[in-house]
């Protein structure tokens, strides 16, 4: 589908206390009038801060030049009406959002009725994991009674830090919370976003690999896998992790230590493989809940940068596959914050498997992999990554990789959070030629990100030079008639 004047896709991921904060009739104003944009995409669960809070970078960024600044007492959970009725199959019942600031507001009762007035599409957009995920701002605890019981089990038999996604009150509640929402409120879609761990993922980030609960070994044990097998290989290759990280030196160097130690182990490949079947059917299963009860709502994915930043990921990822359950994807291309993501991967092969070089090295190898055009790695970080090779790249990739079955709608990055104070900062000629960009590779719509409330209006105001250019900032009649 051609973007047209009429009936672009430029939307804004937005938290609920921003209609709070301002206004749902001066936001949309703002949002509609000043910007063009005609979708919002509102975070209606979570316990993370980038996702329903305000800016989480403040002490870092300061304040943005809308809202209200000051931290944001965010306990986190629903920000809708909880409905028992859809979480009957499950124990975990009691997540509605305490945060005084929402008093019992449903958001999107607040919102729908007025953003519908202007002609504007409303999509919810949900993240997991949704707790306690490092860098998104995540609640202090998460209040939820029996969540402990859905905990994840590592290879030492230790509860980890997220629950499982194979165990069913956890998957079931997943079910019924998209459920909940496709039945009860005028919505277009759903955005859904899968941003889990693997377990070789996570022994080259330092952590113990799983996982070993209850539920997944009898997955295991129906596809006709010998745990306990696994569980030995798995040591061998977990002790193989440990030892590079602590500097250990190898015969052969650390390269190729991994890969004989990986085809000794085989069986460690077989669990990955599970695990991400697994990871998928969830994004499936969702998808179908949607259609279901109404086939003419969109599922869209919202796909994690790390997918184009790893090779290891990007091959199990494939864009292809994806079509299969989604109608539009939205990859994150947070430009100005991405050579910090970038270097932190590189981190990890630099940490583990790739030790015995530089990144100096060996990234320059790594970006003819991934297909990138940006700084040495040196300077990716102040550099971040440019528009016109990076989000023209990863868009160009992704309507290849798509090849027509679904939509490309470009995650433009508009003051993503910083952690350093080298790092690249977002400017509005950043968002304009990312604007721009998407269009010129064959995308068909943009998703500012990752939140309105940590966003700058002035930087937002480049989008929408880029939209007026190519016609398609319509004006609030044209978008309402649409």
């Amino acid at each position: 589908m051609t973007p047209t004047k009429s009936d672009p896709f430029v939307g804004i991921q937005i938290s609920p206390i921003s209609f709070i904060d301002e206004g749902v009739d001066e936001v949309l104003d703002t949002l509609q009038d000043r910007l063009g944009i005609n979708a919002l995409l509102i975070g209606t669960i979570s316990w993370l801060g980038l996702k329903v809070g305000r800016r989480i970078s403040h002490a870092l960024e300061g304040w943005p030049d809308h809202g209200v600044a000051a931290p944001y007492s965010m306990e986190g959970g629903s920000y809708l009406k909880v409905r028992p009725e859809y979480y009957t199959n499950t124990f975990i019942k009691d997540f509605a959002s305490r945060d005084p600031e929402m008093a019992g507001r449903d958001i999107l009762d607040l919102v729908i009725p007025k953003a519908r007035e202007r002609g504007m599409k409303i999509v919810p957009e949900f993240m997991e994991p949704l707790f306690k995920y490092a860098g998104h701002g995540s609640a202090a605890a998460v209040k939820i009674p029996n969540m402990p019981q859905c905990l994840e089990v590592d290879l030492l038999g230790r509860y980890a830090g997220e629950p499982c996604t194979s165990n069913p009150d956890y998957r079931r509640w997943w079910h019924g919370i998209v459920e909940e929402h496709v039945r009860n409120y005028d919505i277009d879609g759903i955005m859904w976003c899968n941003e889990r761990n693997s377990p070789l993922d996570r022994m080259m980030q330092g952590q113990a690999p799983g996982c070993f609960c209850p539920h997944c070994r009898k997955e295991a044990v129906e596809r006709g896998i010998d745990v306990e097998r696994v569980r030995i290989a798995f040591f061998e290759v977990w002790d193989f992790f440990k030892k590079v990280r602590a500097g250990e030196t190898f015969v052969d160097g650390a390269f190729l230590e991994f890969l004989r130690v990986l085809l000794r182990n085989p069986e460690i490949l077989v669990w990955e493989r599970m695990w991400l079947d697994r990871s998928k059917d969830l994004d499936r299963e969702l998808y179908g809940i949607v259609k279901w009860c109404n086939p003419n709502l969109s599922f869209g994915l919202n796909v994690w940068n790390r997918n184009h930043f790893n090779p290891i990921r990007r091959a199990q990822w494939s864009w292809e596959e994806q079509t299969d359950y989604a109608d539009w994807v939205k990859p994150i291309t947070y430009q100005h914050q991405a050579g910090e993501v970038f270097d932190k991967e590189m981190g990890f092969f630099g940490n583990t498997i790739l030790r015995d070089f530089t990144k100096q090295e060996f990234v320059p190898a790594m970006y003819k992999i991934l297909g990138l055009q940006e700084a040495p790695i040196d300077e990716v970080i102040q550099a971040g990554m440019d528009p016109d090779t990076y989000v023209y790249g990863q868009c160009a990739d992704a309507v290849r990789g798509c090849k027509g079955k679904a939509a490309v709608y470009m995650g433009i990055g508009v003051d993503a959070p910083r952690l350093r104070a080298d790092q690249a900062i977002c400017t509005p000629d950043i968002v304009y030629r990312s604007v721009l960009a998407t269009y010129r590779a064959g995308g068909e719509g943009v998703v500012y990100s990752p939140n309105y409330a940590g966003m700058n209006l002035t930087n937002l105001d480049g989008g929408a030079r880029a939209l007026e250019e190519l016609g398609l900032k319509p004006t609030r009649a044209e978008t309402a008639a649409s």
